[in-house]
């Protein structure tokens, strides 16, 4: 088990450059392009398969949904997630992109101008993030750059906090697995009991763990209620 400092909730200067995480980003996007490949992930089938997990925070609760269901993309990058959505058009969502690159939303807004993408750091601006039904958050926690594990466990928890208090009904994030053969110096393994701890503390005792989709990674599901 990760050493986890008892300060990690303190305030947002204590906190390491996670702009960093856009950095790196970016950069395999100058390399690679409006792809998968060009947000880091190492081909678009495993994308895929991310975006139809992600999706199913939703599917849990509302499986019969009457109204639309309000969904936050946070860390969208070039919208690869809302581009998954529209070929579903049987889904009833209000869908919100927001992300740290101004470079990425411009390329979002560029290929759908009609759809919602906003430029924002929501630690630094949190006044400006408004309620949702749900929050995807993927690929945020996979890396950690230069990052140390406490620094960027420290960044996880304060902005899982900040999300789950903008949902209505739940969100979910994936980070990668401490399950596996080896580990990567740059990557997020986050432990599951380290995790389930901070949640049962912080955001709620009803959450779900899947490591069944085949990747080197989990997702956790947060809600807010108990499944009925």
């Amino acid at each position: 088990m990760q050493n986890v400092p008892d300060d990690s909730m303190s305030s947002l200067k204590t906190l390491p450059d996670y702009h960093q995480i856009r950095t790196c980003t970016e950069s395999y996007f100058e390399r690679l392009g409006d792809s998968p490949l060009g947000m880091g992930w190492p081909n678009v089938a495993d994308a895929v398969r991310r975006y139809t997990v992600m999706l199913d925070v939703m599917s849990f609760r509302h499986r019969l949904p009457t109204q639309p269901v309000s969904l936050l993309d946070l860390g969208c990058g070039c919208g690869h997630l809302y581009e998954h959505l529209l070929s579903q058009p049987d889904r009833q969502i209000q869908y919100t992109g927001i992300d740290l690159s101004e470079r990425f939303i411009s390329q979002c807004q560029s290929k759908h101008p009609h759809a919602d993408f906003r430029q924002l750091d929501v630690l630094q601006s949190p006044e400006q993030l408004e309620m949702f039904d749900y929050a995807v958050i993927n690929g945020i926690f996979t890396s950690k750059c230069s990052m140390t594990f406490d620094q960027m466990w420290g960044f996880v928890q304060s902005l899982l906090k900040l999300v789950y208090s903008r949902t209505r009904y739940g969100l979910v994030f994936n980070a990668m697995s401490k399950q596996v053969d080896w580990e990567r110096e740059d990557l997020f393994h986050l432990p599951l009991d380290v995790f389930a701890d901070f949640c049962c503390r912080e955001l709620s005792r009803h959450f779900m763990i899947r490591n069944d989709y085949g990747l080197y990674e989990f997702a956790a599901f947060v809600y807010h209620q108990p499944a009925t």
